[in-house]
């Protein structure tokens, strides 16, 4: 802002918003009322009359929240969280349920229809539970002298400022976790541990990680901590039956308070007799009941048979190419790749631990110049592709290597699903089969998909 100019001092208004867009905001359009800008309004539904407020310029638009509801949607409900609103974890909780999937699954679709898609059959949505789902999530830590304590929270929406939270709807609990020491139950306990420390306001992050029966907290510490400091901790750990972890520099830094524990948690798919064994900072799917679900649902679309042998891209720590591998049987094959060399070397542990030898692991950047990337010995008769948000156009565009008849996509991003579908259905031949929403981040609009094609 040029030296002397003021900020604008928005005034409420009133009108009647429209559509919802990509983050869950309606849009108020510009020229009714005399509005020069349009607005998007955080906490308003389609065809609601409200009051807001504009609070900043995004490009040609303006955000802004909603004040006052006057004639409420059908679809509106009162939001479970006393924090909802002002923390950032959460965008949709005032939308029914039902409501929010298909507000996903119809980006979904517009997403296809963009490019010129239309899938053969639209699947039906995977949900898992609403509340207590997030096995995974990373909390700011801040010590505020004039509130007298340190805030553990998300941030705040839009905001860079940690949310003084005291309990939270979302996070997901061990299944053995004792009362109070749910993540949920334990965030004030956090915020009173770290204003014990004597680094405390050298301690700026937790990261939360749910196993089936652990739950770890990594402490983020930017200086050493006193010996005074580790007994705290050590207590904090024997009293709450948590896992405390220290990161002092980068990932390869974390390490266990208590070595005798070692550093892994894990969780496990039944349906497959397998388990799966993680470090508390690796990415794993932050719904673990929806994790279960969409690997049976990629199984099925895979159409596997004894004996094939099935490509895994961007696999991870195996979460879907040993369940795949146990269902192809000895006979068959999975080739998991991974750019990540740690978690590389974890799938491979996780394949001896399940005692299962017909897959193999290898490290490869799936993202350097595609004619330059060494595939594994071919043909595979499936593909599975779990990209991050950037998608898989490179690999993509290599595809005629790898000849596959069926291809299953998982998707973080659909906006980068329907790009890459794009290529595969016009460069490569293959048909849209069937594609359908996920409900991984219920009460966000992050939207998770998985397509399956077929040439």
């Amino acid at each position: 802002m040029a030296r002397g100019r003021r900020r604008k001092k928005w005034e409420p208004e009133r009108g009647i918003v429209g559509e919802l867009d990509r983050r869950g905001r309606a849009i108020l359009p510009a020229g009714e009322g005399g509005r020069p800008r349009e607005a998007r309004v955080d906490g308003a539904l389609p065809g609601e009359s409200v009051e807001l407020l504009r609070s900043e310029r995004e490009g040609i638009n303006d955000a802004a929240r909603t004040v006052q509801v006057f004639e409420p949607a059908a679809t509106r409900v009162d939001a479970r969280c006393t924090h909802y609103g002002l923390c950032g974890g959460c965008s949709l909780m005032h939308m029914d349920h039902d409501a929010q999937i298909a507000f996903k699954q119809a980006i979904l679709l517009a997403d296809f229809a963009a490019h010129g898609l239309t899938p053969e059959r639209v699947l039906p949505a995977l949900r898992g539970p609403a509340w207590g789902y997030r096995r995974r999530a990373r909390l700011g830590a801040k010590l505020v002298p004039k509130k007298g304590k340190v805030l553990v929270g998300f941030r705040e929406k839009d905001r860079r400022f940690v949310a003084d939270l005291s309990t939270c709807e979302v996070l997901a609990s061990p299944a053995n976790a004792a009362q109070g020491s749910e993540p949920a139950s334990l965030i004030p306990a956090l915020g009173q541990l770290i204003e014990s420390l004597s680094i405390a306001s050298r301690t700026p992050q937790i990261e939360v990680s749910v196993g089936d029966d652990e739950l770890a907290l990594v402490f983020r510490v930017l200086d050493p901590p006193s010996d005074d400091d580790l007994d705290r901790l050590r207590e904090f750990e024997r009293e709450r039956g948590v896992r405390v972890f220290l990161q002092p520099g980068g990932l390869d830094t974390v390490a266990p308070l208590d070595p005798a524990r070692g550093e892994l948690l894990s969780y496990s798919l039944p349906e497959f007799d397998v388990k799966i064994e993680f470090r508390p900072t690796d990415f794993v799917q932050v719904n673990a009941p929806l994790n279960r679900a969409m690997i049976s649902r990629a199984v099925e679309l895979l159409e596997l048979e004894h004996g094939q042998r099935v490509l895994d891209l961007f696999c991870g720590l195996g979460n879907f190419s040993l369940p795949i591998a146990r269902r192809l049987g000895e006979a068959g094959h999975v080739v998991g790749i991974e750019g990540d060399a740690a978690l590389v070397e974890r799938a491979r542990a996780n394949a001896a631990a399940n005692q299962m030898t017909n897959l193999s692991f290898e490290q490869r950047d799936l993202y350097r110049d595609p004619a330059a990337l060494e595939w594994p010995a071919g043909p595979f008769d499936r593909v599975l592709l779990d990209p991050p948000r950037s998608g898989a156009a490179g690999v993509i565009e290599d595809f005629e290597r790898i000849a596959a008849k069926r291809v299953v996509y998982v998707a973080c991003s659909p906006e980068t699903l329907a790009r890459d579908a794009a290529t595969l259905v016009s460069a490569h031949g293959y048909r849209l089969l069937a594609a359908g929403v996920m409900d991984m981040f219920p009460h966000t609009a992050h939207v998770e998909s998985i397509a399956v094609f077929e040439r």
